[in-house]
């Protein structure tokens, strides 16, 4: 089926603007990826669908950015095999705490990888997203190991 992809998914389109530095560490190392606005509260359905769906359309991980309750990253995992990393985003009036808590706390049996809060746990997210492709790809696990090299 090719190169595998990577889903994003916001809970609000409002989320949007913290996902700028995943898209380009992911446009720089040449993987593909979409956006979704999903939400587990407002379409909770399409949410179901979209995980359901996601690996046969060609993604190999999903990243889920959710602020204040942050259901998402967990419904999502509940509903696909694939993994999924989760970002809290600091969206409510404790600057995404209930986001990292909501989302680290997942019970036994349906993981979720999670981040740190905000735009760098964005970005790592998208970093992480290209080292569990990477395993299958050997082309970009040698662009990843490249990154690494230039860190230093």
């Amino acid at each position: 089926m090719g190169k595998k992809k990577v889903a994003i998914v916001v809970g609000s389109k409002n989320d949007i603007p913290y996902l700028d530095g995943a898209k380009e560490i992911l446009e720089d190392f040449g993987v593909e990826y979409e956006i979704f606005v999903l939400s587990a509260h407002r379409t909770l359905d399409e949410t179901i669908s979209f995980a359901k769906e996601a690996e046969s359309k060609g993604f190999g991980v999903i990243i889920a950015c959710a602020g204040m309750a942050a259901h998402l990253p967990g419904v999502i995992a509940a509903k696909t095999t694939l993994p999924v990393i989760g970002v809290p985003l600091p969206t409510s009036e404790i600057k995404g705490i209930d986001a990292l808590l909501a989302i680290a706390q997942m019970p036994s049996g349906v993981p979720v990888g999670t981040m740190a809060i905000g735009k760098a746990g964005v970005k790592n997210a998208a970093l992480f997203s290209i080292s569990i492709l990477a395993i299958s790809d050997e082309e970009l696990r040698e662009k990843l190991k490249k990154f690494r090299e230039e860190l230093k």
